[in-house]
């Protein structure tokens, strides 16, 4: 009987061996795949066995044959085996390293505040939203037009005056109030409005404890069939009540360019009365203006300053801290 050439047998256990002992001691999924290849793949060590069977028996196949599949399988086995039991571990170490410990103390974040302007601008928003109104909005720089000329300041108005108005070397300015959105927004909607506007203003003003060359304003209107000055106190005396409670509050006849009549507003405040808005009765050459017949229609207006609104809520003696970054003065509020 033949018997199979030794080395075809010996190479097989002798791979099968190495097999063995090189998958027991792979650590990562890639290493048992490049094992794998080595010892499975086409070109791997099986073949190449396999390969020297063609110099065996026809009795002798059959055995070796066999031999070769157990071998195989072993090694297949052993991958499934290694792998699975990798696999657990990654799973393992994962779950590990994601575990949230509940005893560890918290990581401590400051907690954020709003500064005291963009609070009490949007505390006056939801009054006046609250009261039926629209907000809006306009631009900064503006024209002539917009900014003067449509609100009815004659020409040699001081108000145009280099020394109050921030002027931009091709004409334009940087808007010294937000009634240009009042032209704006009445050039493109058809009464009956209600409307308010907030804005950044700029003029050539001294700063001190009571004046900023920039600052925020609150522009609100309203324009209907009949209206009156009756309507506009009833209504500033709603929004004030709203914001600060019941507080004194007196109105002084004035003039502005743009309303007739015209009046300005104070509240009491640290024992002495600040002026915080002006208002009066739309002039019936803005509404012209904006294609609005003044013997049908009639409108209010009022500008409000929001840092001496910010003052008076927060008792705050100078309207430079509000733009100052002192911490000490924001942790505050």
């Amino acid at each position: 009987m033949t018997t199979a050439p030794p080395s075809l047998e010996t190479d097989l256990m002798a791979m099968k061996q190495a097999a063995q002992t090189a998958i027991a001691g792979a650590t990562t999924l890639d290493q048992l795949e490049q094992l794998r290849i080595s010892y499975l793949g086409k070109k791997g060590q099986l073949s190449k066995v396999l390969g020297g069977m063609g110099k065996l028996s026809a009795a002798e196949r059959p055995r070796i044959g066999a031999l070769a599949n157990e071998v195989k399988g072993l090694i297949q086995d052993q991958l499934e085996q290694s792998k699975s039991a990798l696999e657990a571990a990654q799973i393992e170490a994962q779950l590990a390293a994601e575990t949230l410990d509940v005893t560890m103390p918290g990581i401590f974040r400051p907690q954020g505040r709003i500064h005291p302007i963009n609070s009490i601008i949007d505390r006056i928003v939801d009054i006046f939203v609250g009261l039926g109104y629209t907000v809006a909005s306009g631009p900064e720089i503006e024209t002539d037009y917009y900014n003067f000329e449509a609100l009815n300041f004659l020409p040699d108005h001081p108000a145009r005056d280099m020394q109050d108005t921030l002027y931009l070397p091709n004409g334009d300015l940087m808007r010294t109030h937000t009634s240009n959105v009042q032209i704006r927004y009445m050039q493109n909607h058809q009464p009956p409005l209600r409307t308010v506007a907030i804005g950044r203003c700029y003029r050539r003003d001294t700063v001190d404890a009571t004046h900023a060359a920039v600052f925020h304003q609150i522009e609100f209107f309203a324009v209907d069939t009949d209206i009156t000055f009756t309507d506009l106190r009833g209504t500033i005396k709603v929004f004030l009540e709203a914001l600060y409670g019941d507080i004194p509050v007196r109105f002084r006849p004035s003039y502005f360019p743009f309303t007739e009549p015209s009046a300005e507003v104070d509240v009491q405040w640290q024992g002495k009365w600040l002026e915080i808005l002006g208002c009066g009765m739309i002039d019936p050459n803005v509404l012209k203006a904006v294609g609005y017949d003044p013997e049908v229609y009639s409108g209010f207006a009022a500008g409000l300053g929001v840092e001496r609104l910010a003052m008076v809520q927060h008792q705050i003696d100078d309207i430079r801290r509000l733009y100052n970054s002192d911490l000490r003065f924001l942790r505050q509020f």
